[in-house]
């Protein structure tokens, strides 16, 4: 389980996975829950598409604070996705940072 919720006024826990296919490029994301009450664990059916107004607003499927959303977006990472935009992340930015730190000090050493 890579992140979760407690659902505000109900015992319930809920759970994002992202899954990648081992023999395609599809990712399946997963949505679970666990009832602490009635110790029931439920899981979301597929989506269901309803005919809408455009010209009126739509209620999201899922909210999720912005946490869970960073967590969520490494899940996808972990599953091989990058961002189409820019060259990398400020994690593997901030590697490269450490990594020349540690070569200027073996390099200025002496």
């Amino acid at each position: 389980m890579r992140w979760s919720e407690r659902s505000p006024g109900v015992n319930m826990r809920i759970s994002f996975y992202a899954r990648k296919s081992p023999v395609s490029d599809r990712i399946g994301l997963v949505l679970v829950g666990y009832d602490y009450d009635q110790h029931t664990a439920y899981r979301a059916a597929p989506a269901t598409f309803v005919e809408y107004d455009p010209a009126n607003d739509v209620e999201p499927v899922v909210r999720m604070e912005v946490e869970e959303a960073q967590r969520l977006m490494d899940e996808l990472w972990n599953c091989g996705l990058r961002p189409s935009e820019g060259s990398g992340s400020a994690g593997a930015l901030a590697a490269t940072q450490r990594h020349l730190d540690d070569m200027r000090k073996l390099v200025f050493k002496q």
